[in-house]
């Protein structure tokens, strides 16, 4: 298997911590993808804003769309490093549970987004059925 270099979408958009929910949903329609990594002063990721985010934590709850990307975005980020390889990244994902992972350089900066879409193109196996299936499986509900 290849490494995730070579499924990534590179330079993906990013933005700020006090970027308003309504520029991350914009940044997400212009670039038809749904998580936008939040990143600091130097570029790296910090938290992400996925589409489910701001629809269940912003426009359900009648929240302002003016809200800042921090204080909605999913903390700590799952990543993997841009010479990680697919299993490590497709493990990441199911056990995770996440339907996309950023990629870093050696300084810790977003370089790369990886998409169970990207892994399913380039690999055409059961291992990626296995994990298409277990990320999209529902959290076990606890018992009353």
């Amino acid at each position: 298997m290849n490494d995730v270099s070579t499924v990534m979408t590179s330079n993906p958009v990013g933005c700020k911590l006090h970027t308003p929910v309504r520029d991350v949903a914009k940044l997400m329609l212009e670039n038809d993808c749904g998580q936008i990594p939040v990143l600091d002063d130097v570029g790296a990721p910090i938290g992400v804003v996925t589409d489910r985010d701001i629809a269940l934590r912003v426009v359900a709850r009648g929240g302002d769309p003016m809200t800042q990307a921090s204080a909605i975005m999913t903390t700590p980020v799952k990543a993997v490093h841009v010479d990680s390889d697919l299993k490590e990244c497709l493990a990441l994902m199911e056990n995770a549970q996440i339907r996309r992972v950023p990629v870093i350089d050696g300084a810790g900066k977003l370089v790369g987004m990886v998409a169970v879409a990207d892994i399913a193109r380039a690999c055409k196996d059961q291992p990626t059925a296995s994990v298409v299936k277990e990320v999209s499986q529902p959290p076990a509900k606890a018992a009353h």
